[in-house]
């Protein structure tokens, strides 16, 4: 796959008009550079697949890698658990955290397409922290998912309201997280 495609191979993985892909360009949607001395765009791949994961375009294997996970749990036994089980079974590429920082390092260094986030973490602060990962443009796109001891109807609400893109129950259950994992990235199984 190249690294940097033209206005018409975008439009040809996104299924739109190529004057679609130069308006994404030209109002600042879809970032990427003019050819110097020419009218001709050229789009980075990463930028695209930002793109295509923001605004719920099929990827069509265009990112060439495996749905990336992040378990954030101070329980690191279970979360390994998963991980393992998530990368033998489903081909998933996992990390698990089990801090803050290290969450927020991970989360920067993989981008992950899906965060399973603990709310129960010690000094965490489960809205504010999806309003930190919203708001930073290399995460804007990832899911988060809210992992709750006893997640009530209530409290299912109530983290759907903060930004959260589903709510998982503790300990783990195995078909859940996969079923979740994959509406959250729209990705068919």
């Amino acid at each position: 796959m190249k690294d940097v495609l033209t206005t018409g191979e975008v439009a040809r993985l996104c299924g739109v008009a190529p004057r679609t892909v130069s308006k994404w360009f030209d109002n600042g949607q879809l970032r990427g550079f003019k050819i110097p001395g020419s009218r001709e765009r050229r789009i980075p791949r990463e930028s695209l697949v930002r793109f295509m994961r923001a605004h719920g375009i099929p990827l069509r294997g265009l990112d060439g890698s495996m749905t990336r996970v992040l378990i954030v749990s101070s329980e690191y036994e279970s979360a390994d658990a998963l991980r393992v089980a998530l990368e033998s079974g489903f081909d998933y590429e996992v990390r698990v955290a089990t801090g803050i920082f290290e969450a927020g390092l991970l989360a920067r260094q993989t981008r992950p397409h899906v965060i399973l986030l603990d709310c129960s973490l010690t000094g965490l602060n489960p809205k504010e922290m999806r309003l930190a990962l919203r708001s930073d443009p290399e995460l804007v796109a990832t899911r988060v998912v809210a992992v709750e001891a006893s997640p009530s109807d209530d409290r299912l609400r109530e983290r759907l309201r903060e930004g959260f893109d589903a709510c998982l129950a503790k300990p783990f259950n195995l078909a859940m997280t996969v079923r979740v994992i994959e509406e959250a990235t729209n990705i068919v199984s």
